[in-house]
């Protein structure tokens, strides 16, 4: 495996490459861009990486399907790292090119509800297609494919271009959620403010099946963090859930639940527990009454001596 080369969707330009670029450990590998995300995801299985990068969950548009159905099928992997980074959109010309002029747009599809009010109030007629990433549509138009790229202002020199339109965003404040990924090993270290994500399978379809998954975390005082459905491919009605939860593996509430989750569930996919981007341990929030470790420790404790006569 190379040890010191870490692949993302590419072209260079991203703004996957951009959020991977603010990992410490980044100015050290190789950074390898690929034209897919299972592209860089398999590239990992098969020992030509050590990790993988790329988006995960959008504050507008949701959950990144492509990362979502590459980490819940084929050979399992693990996130041990996650980045947040705003989103702002600059539209990306060819020098000399006027507002009036811009006929045609593309942009990654992820990129599109977030700038759809903006075109609708500035471009009305301008026609829409779809481009692997932003930077790719970027070079399209470059290439005179497109005559403007919703990319990030930074794409803009590396593709010869110019921000013709710069902060644009239909919604304040949007962040994407990126994770690095790599072959299953030992979690990410505990830091008092971390993340667990999981996938798991619904068994017989039955009322209450959800809930009876849901009740695993809620009785241990876990949070759910986020809770998204896909098709398993199986047929119609067949869905696996990709879930991310508050706290640590390490965790007694949090291991407990997903023993739960295992005695009852078909197939349950553990993607890792790693540190939560941006919530520092002293912000993280605290356990409920009575599902610290301690109080687990102090129940099993009580068990123990009730079973053999000391209660």
């Amino acid at each position: 495996m190379s040890a010191t080369r870490y692949t993302y969707l590419g072209p260079e330009g991203t703004f996957t490459e951009a959020a991977l670029r603010t990992l410490p450990e980044a100015a050290t590998r190789e950074l390898a861009p690929m034209v897919s995300v299972p592209a860089a995801f398999d590239a990992v299985r098969a020992g030509e990486a050590a990790g993988a990068f790329a988006a995960i969950e959008n504050s507008v548009e949701g959950g990144v399907t492509a990362t979502i159905d590459e980490l819940t099928g084929g050979e399992p992997l693990m996130i041990y790292r996650e980045v947040l980074l705003p989103i702002t959109f600059a539209l990306l010309v060819r020098p000399g090119t006027a507002l009036s002029e811009v006929r045609t747009v593309t942009g990654h599809p992820v990129a599109q509800p977030q700038v759809r009010g903006w075109l609708r109030g500035h471009l009305p007629d301008a026609a829409w297609e779809s481009a692997a990433s932003n930077a790719d549509g970027a070079r399209l138009v470059r290439e005179g494919k497109y005559d403007g790229a919703f990319a990030g202002v930074f794409a803009a020199a590396t593709y010869g271009l110019e921000p013709l339109v710069t902060e644009i965003h239909d919604a304040a404040n949007a962040v994407t959620r990126f994770v690095l990924v790599g072959r299953p090993g030992r979690p990410a270290a505990r830091t008092g403010a971390d993340k667990t994500s999981l996938v798991i399978w619904l068994g017989e379809d039955q009322p209450g099946a959800l809930l009876d998954l849901l009740q695993e975390f809620a009785v241990r005082g876990v949070n759910l963090i986020q809770i998204q459905s896909r098709p398993t491919g199986e047929g119609m009605g067949k869905y696996c859930f990709a879930i991310d939860a508050e706290g640590h593996v390490t965790e007694r509430r949090v291991s407990e639940a997903l023993m739960g989750l295992r005695r009852i569930c078909p197939q349950v996919r553990f993607l890792g527990s790693y540190p939560r981007a941006g919530v520092s341990p002293a912000d993280a929030r605290p356990p409920r009454a009575g599902t610290s470790d301690a109080d687990f420790i102090e129940a099993a404790e009580w068990l123990a001596r009730s079973q053999d006569g000391r209660s």
